[in-house]
């Protein structure tokens, strides 16, 4: 498994576990805010990686 791969399967977790924190605890909550932060910067990342491989 490449590193792409792991990067796919981070963004995946991350939004699962985005979208199970900010349903029990509210979109606005702390911990929704700081996933959704890392989570753009992984979705970032891959896109950067991806228009490299174009």
């Amino acid at each position: 498994m490449g590193p792409t791969n792991n990067l796919l399967n981070r963004i995946e977790f991350l939004r699962q576990k985005m979208t199970e924190v900010a349903l029990d605890k509210g979109f606005t909550d702390k911990e929704s805010i700081e996933i959704s932060q890392e989570l753009d910067k992984l979705l970032n990342d891959y896109e950067c990686r991806r228009q490299d491989n174009v």
